[in-house]
C-alpha cells in the first residue's frame, strides 16, 4: 500500500508541475493588463514605473520562476485591480461557491443513486420509466435555461424564492456561512437545484446501469439461492459492486462543480469563485486568473489521488495491479 501511495503521490507532482507551466504561459500569453489597469491619459513614465513594480518587465521564463518560488512558500501574488493577495481574495469567495456546490452535489449523488437503484431493481415499473424519462430531461435542457425558468416561474410569478444573491450569513469559524439561516437556505434553493440537474441526471443513469448489470451477475443469483433477503443483497452486495464507478463520478463532479460553477453563479447573482474568475477574465487580472486555474489544477489532482486511494482499500487488485 506504502508503494501504491508514493507512486500516485509522485505522479501529482509530475501533473501540477506540467500544469503550472501551462497554465502560466496561457494566461500570460493574453491581451495586456496594463491597457486596462494604467487609464489610457497616464504618461508614459507612469506606464514603465507600473509595469516594472508588476515585475511584467521581465521575460517570461523568469516570471515564471518567481511565481513558482513564491507559489512554494504559499503566496499566489497580488491582484493587479483589488491590490490584495489573491489567497485572500479567493478565500473570500470560497466559502459562498463551496456550500453551494456541495448541497447540489451531495444530494444530486444521494437522490440519484437512489433513483437509479430503484430503476435498475423495477426497470419494467412506470416509475422507473419515469425515474429515466427525468434523467434524459436532465442531459438535454441547458442550465443556463433552466435557471432562467427556475427564477421566472419560482421567483417573479409565484414569489415563494428569492431570485438571486446569498441571503442572511453567519458566521461560524470566522467564515461566513448561509445554510444555517433560512434566508440563507431560501437564497441556495434555486442554484442548487440548477446546478443538480444535470448531477442527479448523472447519477441516475449510471446506478441504473450497474444495478441492471451487477443484478445479471451470479453473486446475486448464488445470494437468492443462498436464501438470503433482497434488502440485504442490496445493501451487502449491490451497493458494494457499484460504488467504484459511483465514487469516480462524484469526486470528477465534484471538482468540476467547483471549477465550472460559473453559469449558475452569473445566473443567480452567488458571489463565488465562478463571478470573481469572470469578472477578472474581464479586466486581465492574471494574478487571479493563475491562481484560480492552479488551484482547480490541484483540486482535481486532490480528488483524484484521494480516490485512487479509496479503490484501493475497496478493492486490493487495483494497488497490485498498480505496483505489479
Amino acid at each position: 500500500m506504502l508503494g501504491f501511495i508514493i507512486q500516485r503521490f509522485l505522479q501529482a507532482i509530475v501533473v501540477m508541475a506540467v500544469m503550472s507551466v501551462i497554465v502560466f504561459c496561457g494566461v500570460y500569453a493574453i491581451g495586456n493588463p496594463i491597457d486596462i489597469v494604467i487609464p489610457p491619459e497616464a504618461t508614459q513614465e507612469i506606464r514603465e514605473a507600473a509595469i516594472r513594480r508588476l515585475g511584467l518587465d521581465l521575460p517570461l521564463y523568469k516570471q515564471y520562476f518567481i511565481f513558482m518560488a513564491n507559489l512554494l512558500q504559499g503566496d499566489l501574488g497580488r491582484s493587479f485591480v483589488y491590490n490584495v493577495p489573491v489567497l485572500e481574495l479567493i478565500g473570500g469567495r470560497l466559502p459562498a461557491t463551496l456550500e453551494l456546490v456541495l448541497i447540489s452535489v451531495i444530494s444530486a449523488t444521494v437522490l440519484g443513486v437512489s433513483l437509479g437503484v430503484y430503476a435498475g431493481y423495477r426497470p419494467e415499473s412506470w416509475i422507473s420509466k419515469t425515474i429515466m424519462g427525468v434523467s434524459v430531461l436532465g442531459f438535454s435542457v441547458p442550465s443556463f435555461w433552466v435557471g432562467l425558468i427556475l427564477i421566472l416561474f419560482f421567483a417573479v410569478h409565484l414569489g415563494w424564492l428569492p431570485a438571486g444573491g446569498r441571503g442572511e450569513t453567519v458566521e461560524i469559524w470566522g467564515v461566513a456561512w448561509s445554510f444555517p439561516t433560512l434566508d440563507g437556505l431560501s437564497h441556495i434553493v434555486l442554484p442548487a437545484v440548477n446546478l443538480a440537474l444535470f448531477k442527479l441526471a448523472m447519477m441516475i443513469r449510471l446506478a441504473r446501469a450497474g444495478t441492471r448489470e451487477i443484478m445479471l451477475t451470479d453473486t446475486i443469483k448464488f445470494a437468492r439461492a443462498a436464501g438470503i433477503s433482497e434488502g440485504t443483497i442490496l445493501r451487502r452486495h449491490l451497493l458494494k459492486l457499484i460504488s467504484i464507478p459511483i465514487l469516480t463520478v462524484f469526486g470528477l463532479e465534484l471538482g468540476s462543480t467547483l471549477a465550472f460553477a460559473v453559469v449558475t453563479e452569473t445566473i443567480f447573482s452567488w458571489p463565488g469563485v465562478g463571478k470573481l474568475i469572470i469578472d477578472s477574465i474581464g479586466v486581465l487580472d492574471r494574478p487571479v486568473m493563475v491562481a484560480y486555474l492552479i488551484l482547480v489544477a490541484f483540486l482535481f489532482v486532490t480528488i483524484n489521488f484521494v480516490i485512487d486511494l479509496v479503490f484501493a482499500l475497496i478493492d486490493p487488485r487495483v494497488r497490485q495491479g498498480a505496483t505489479s
